[in-house]
């Protein structure tokens, strides 16, 4: 591997050499340094997913302007506002795609990231490529984003270093926050991950006018997401007052899965659970009520929680709040939607919501 020192000589022709060849080149970005492959050569790509090491992150393509973007996405109203407003910057907005890079960047709903990186150099090698490179970290999976040749080297295996052609040295950056993610598919933005930059009004609320539009919001909110859970376990975290409509929700969870049983609060049981199978996804449904838990602890050691978190399941948890503490420590490996219920009067409710998914941790 040749590390180029980018204070010292002009690096921009022998990365267009490596990247046009299909080799790895690591570069600097505005947050921490990243790994770039050609975008839409799929032997770069495999190189990419063999050094990354998780095929269950997602990883964004970083262009060098929005008519560039354009190229590869569809970028719908809620997308072009954040181009305007917010980028170049340290911001990955998720579009859909128009399948025109390696598809084993999109999601599994064809949706792909894309950064518009404020970094000079990082910039200067995406005009001069001429199509989109990866933007994903230096790290491989699970390690330390590096912020240093030294931090990389230190983190970094030698059978995984041996599988870079260039490290760009531009020193040591200033330790940032990762880019924050921000899906524009939905009606509203919805931040998957929030990194340096934060986004005014960025949790996404409807208004429910009874328990049909509870239930209703519910089934669509969860269709949107189910693929997630081919690979990760998914919880509904639920937070609401008594009677805000928490159980509603569960209904309409259910509802969309197939689940014709009748579904009903499990408070003095703690748990039921419903098995589901449809013609794409199948597992279990548990609906879980924390009020009459004294200790969040009591989730692991009660119903033995970890066990039922693996792909395929779906845990509704009413009063979530109380098990704030252990849903953080899952982040990493399950996908969480937190679902908050408010009151506006007496027939209507104000629903809000954030998703955490590990594809963009």
């Amino acid at each position: 591997m040749q590390v180029q020192d980018l204070k010292l000589i002009n690096m921009l022709q022998p990365a267009l050499q490596k990247l046009s060849q299909g080799n790895l080149v690591i570069y600097p970005t505005e947050t921490c340094y990243g790994l770039a492959v050609d975008a839409t050569n799929p032997t770069a790509v495999t190189k990419l997913l063999a050094y990354k090491g998780d095929r269950h992150r997602q990883v964004s393509i970083a262009v060098a302007d929005e008519a560039m973007a354009r190229k590869y996405v569809s970028l719908n109203p809620i997308a072009r506002n954040l181009y305007d407003n917010f980028l170049p910057g340290p911001i990955t907005v998720i579009s859909e795609s128009l399948h025109l890079v390696d598809s084993r960047l999109e999601s599994s709903h064809g949706t792909l990231g894309v950064r518009f990186p404020g970094h000079t150099f990082a910039l200067s090698l995406i005009q001069a490529f001429g199509k989109p490179i990866t933007a994903t970290s230096a790290n491989t999976s699970g390690k330390k984003e590096p912020y240093s040749l030294a931090d990389w080297q230190k983190y970094t295996t030698l059978a995984k270093q041996s599988l870079v052609s260039l490290f760009l040295d531009a020193g040591k950056l200033e330790e940032r926050p990762t880019s924050t993610v921000v899906d524009t598919t939905l009606n509203n933005p919805l931040v998957l991950r929030q990194g340096e930059l934060i986004l005014p009004n960025s949790s996404p609320s409807y208004v429910s006018r009874g328990e049909g539009d509870t239930q209703k919001f519910a089934t669509n909110l969860i269709a949107k997401h189910l693929n997630l859970t081919r690979r990760f376990p998914l919880i509904i975290a639920l937070q609401g007052d008594l009677g805000v409509g928490k159980t509603q929700f569960a209904k309409g969870i259910a509802s969309a899965i197939g689940i014709d049983e009748t579904v009903s609060s499990p408070t003095y049981t703690l748990m039921r659970e419903y098995p589901y199978n449809t013609p794409k996804y199948s597992g279990m449904l548990y609906h879980i009520d924390t009020w009459r838990l004294s200790d969040p602890a009591e989730l692991e050691s009660t119903l033995n929680l970890p066990k039922l978190l693996v792909p395929g399941n779906i845990l509704v948890i009413e009063w979530a709040g109380k098990a704030k503490s252990l849903l953080e420590s899952l982040k990493s490996n399950t996908t969480i939607i937190l679902i908050d219920i408010k009151e506006k009067d007496e027939n209507n409710r104000i629903i809000s919501y954030a998703l955490s998914t590990p594809e963009w941790s």
